[in-house]
């Protein structure tokens, strides 16, 4: 049983720490039967179709090319776009072995500086250099540990009012 809370704790403060670190994920949910994150973004406005196509190209070349310099795989790497009322929901999936700190990285810069006009995101002036240096070394070490367990319990994690919100699926 205690194992089993260790795992949970290892997931929880994996997603609290990406959604603290990278205020532009509006949820995040880990799939534990798949072994899969699921991040979600929000954009501003109706995203036309060419510049969704142009969007997910460029995402998944991106990583393509991450996992290529990094001399790994992605097994599961997906994009996808929906449209509610004047919001766009990005919407990127990707498998949990393959996947790092770095990679998520990449994937926000790239959202920046391509959709920054259009790229929702919370407030996060309070949060100070070493604060996200902390966050990042949280990811990473979460990460590797929920790499090596398999967790029993998905989780879902989401953004409510500037608080960061996780729960069991």
């Amino acid at each position: 049983m205690q194992q089993n809370d260790s795992r949970m704790s290892d997931g929880v403060n994996l997603l609290i720490s990406i959604l603290v670190r990278y205020p532009e994920i509006g949820t995040i949910k880990y799939d534990a039967n798949n072994n899969t994150i699921k991040f979600t973004f929000m954009l501003s406005g109706i995203v036309s179709e060419p510049d969704f196509a142009k969007a997910k190209r460029m995402v998944l070349d991106s990583i393509a090319a991450y996992h290529l310099l990094e001399g790994t795989r992605a097994e599961v790497n997906a994009v996808s776009l929906s449209a509610c009322v004047d919001v766009t929901v990005l919407t990127i999936l990707r498998d949990v072995a393959s996947l790092s700190k770095g990679e998520i990285t990449l994937v926000i810069a790239l959202l920046r500086d391509n959709c920054n006009d259009r790229l929702i995101a919370d407030e996060n002036d309070a949060m100070q250099e070493e604060d996200l240096l902390v966050q990042e070394e949280v990811i990473d070490s979460m990460l590797e540990n929920v790499k090596r367990q398999k967790n029993a319990n998905g989780l879902i994690g989401i953004r409510e009012d500037g608080r960061v919100l996780v729960f069991n699926q």
